[in-house]
């Protein structure tokens, strides 16, 4: 009698990024797609938009808008019931303004482990205030010392 084998964490997340955790990770739904089962791609940028505002968000200390989608490219499709993973990384940090790497990975058959790299994009983010003006960006010390 053999032990069932437990997979481990390097197998369960073959071709996703080795050390970085997914500021999103999302399922689409049937209501996702359209009827050849393919995910919208107006679906996938609003979740790429949310994971990037994320980092821009907590380097921002505050509220940001996204000003500007600098690239985004579609490099496999996604289906209904793939598991995706949003990683995003900042980039540029400006004056009033952050920008912000994100890629999206899709485990297709999650008990075979098979990912795919699915959607890049680049986008840039504003830092607002209250009123929805753009304010400075805090420097990192401040937020260190805060």
């Amino acid at each position: 009698m053999t032990t069932p084998q437990i997979p481990t964490v390097n197998t369960i997340n073959r071709g996703l990024p080795a050390g970085k955790m997914p500021e999103l990770r999302m399922m689409p739904s049937p209501s996702d797609a359209n009827v050849y089962g393919d995910v919208f791609g107006g679906w996938i940028m609003a979740q790429v938009d949310i994971a990037g505002s994320l980092p821009a968000t907590r380097r921002a200390n505050g509220r940001v808008a996204t000003i500007a989608v600098n690239s985004f490219v579609f490099k496999n499709p996604v289906f209904v019931g793939d598991l995706l993973s949003f990683y995003a990384d900042i980039v540029k940090v400006g004056n009033t303004s952050i920008t912000v790497q994100v890629e999206v990975y899709a485990e297709r058959n999650r008990l075979q482990a098979d990912t795919v790299k699915v959607t890049e994009a680049t986008l840039t983010y504003v830092a607002t205030d209250s009123d929805r003006k753009p304010r400075k960006v805090p420097s990192i010390e401040t937020l260190i010392n805060s």
